[in-house]
């Protein structure tokens, strides 16, 4: 043999010996027995129904999650946006001496860059009673002016109106409590107060019929049965205020704001005055909320979990099931990583269009949430979302797109860290001790 022939042979032989190269990642046949092995015949039925449950697991664990948060953020959005468009965001109470220079500071206030409205009101507790019935109600005194500009009484006149508001002796009473009352415009309604005029026997109750002039819907269970309007100066007349109120109620664009104009707000005044601002007045109800949610979340998270696990448990299946063809598969020259791909894919398609169908479905029932509770109580014949229970009168429901996203990127990424260890087992399989037995 010649010194050329033996060269040739030489590397002939080299060639024999290499180690494939192998395709490139995530080729087409990759593709194509990762879509096969989600196909399952008769006698896998079983890793089938696995991983059938696992998708099922993802799509549920995903929709829910979104409609729970969306829910969630439905009912802060919709509670602070009713009880700050009626209580305001900061109150201005005097000190020192009574408030009787209101007219000047609550224009002072309202001079101010960032507020929108300042409200000088007194208010007082008081029974309201009909002949059909009585409640316990918050008597607000307010200017008619003011109490138009205030979007959630001003806009949400469903009966009378508030036309002479200031002029005449009529009150604005919360749709619920006419209902309870049995009560319309035009009809009297009696308040009686607890602290009266001054007798040599002491203080007698101030009892008063009023005509209701305007029934209006804040859509928040607890104002609507609870809140009663009353004109500024006959509200200080019925609760024996000496020209003064009990505090400006001030409204800011935006409520986050409100710290940044404390002291602004604070220096408008120009008296000595003690500041609430609407972050501690409600500090306990909306941390409730928040605490709420972030459990929700973390429990809710334990579905996706679970699937995802139940994903790890099929293609561990599907591997032992599989051991023969991985073997003729490294015998034909696939490599390691091809058939960690392989598996790598099955099992993440189960989570991603899971996660996928999961999205679509939470978002369908999110813009349709409040017909779904409509067609649902009326299917089984009871009140699913009672006002009396949940304040608000219809169940919202507000997608926040970072959220939306996390839950979508956390279903993701479970269900690509569940297929690794199978994927990882599928690959260091010995061709030869899974062909020995064949």
């Amino acid at each position: 043999m010649t010194a050329t022939g033996a060269e040739a042979a030489t590397a002939a032989t080299a060639a024999g010996s290499a180690e494939p190269s192998g395709t490139r990642p995530f080729a087409a046949f990759e593709w194509m027995l990762s879509l096969r092995y989600l196909r399952a015949r008769r006698k896998e039925g079983f890793i089938s129904v696995i991983a059938g449950f696992s998708f099922l697991g993802i799509m549920l664990g995903v929709a829910t999650l979104i409609i729970v948060m969306a829910v969630m953020n439905g009912f802060r959005q919709e509670l602070l946006g009713k009880i700050l468009g009626l209580n305001g965001h900061v109150l201005v109470q005097p000190l020192e001496s009574p408030l009787t220079d209101y007219a000047d500071v609550a224009r002072r206030i309202a001079a101010l860059k960032g507020v929108k409205l300042a409200v000088p009101l007194v208010e007082g507790q008081a029974l309201a009673s009909s002949p059909f019935g009585a409640s316990g109600v918050l008597v607000r005194g307010l200017d008619e002016a003011n109490l138009r500009a205030l979007p959630s009484v001003g806009q949400t006149i469903r009966g009378g109106t508030l036309e002479g508001f200031d002029q005449g002796q009529g009150l604005a009473i919360g749709k619920r409590l006419a209902d309870q009352l049995s009560l319309r415009a035009g009809d009297n309604i009696t308040l009686v107060a607890p602290r009266g005029a001054v007798t040599p026997m002491g203080t007698s109750p101030r009892i008063k019929a009023y005509k209701v002039a305007a029934i209006f819907e804040v859509g928040m269970s607890e104002y609507d049965s609870a809140f009663v309007f009353m004109p500024l100066k006959e509200a200080q007349a019925y609760f024996n205020r000496n020209g003064d109120v009990n505090a400006v109620e001030v409204y800011i664009d935006n409520p986050d704001d409100v710290r940044e104009l404390r002291p602004a707000i604070q220096a408008a005044a120009d008296r000595p005055v003690f500041l609430v601002d609407w972050q501690k007045r409600n500090a306990t109800f909306f941390n409730a909320l928040q605490v709420e949610r972030n459990v929700m979340f973390l429990i809710l998270t334990l579905i996706v979990l679970v699937a995802a696990l139940n994903i790890v448990s099929g293609l561990i299946m599907l591997v032992k099931d599989k051991g023969h063809d991985i073997a003729i598969l490294r015998t034909m020259g696939a490599t390691q990583g091809a058939i960690m791909r392989i598996f790598l894919i099955t099992g993440a398609a189960i989570g991603v269009v899971g996660t996928l169908v999961g999205l679509l479905l939470g978002v369908i029932v999110c813009v349709n949430i409040e017909s779904i509770r409509q067609f649902i109580s009326w299917i089984t014949a009871t009140e699913l979302f009672s006002p009396e229970l949940y304040y608000l009168s219809r169940l919202p429901a507000q997608m926040n797109v970072g959220e939306t996203t996390s839950v979508v990127l956390m279903a993701l990424v479970l269900s690509l860290l569940a297929t690794l260890y199978p994927s990882w087992r599928a690959a260091r399989l010995d061709p030869v001790e899974a062909l020995r037995y064949e």
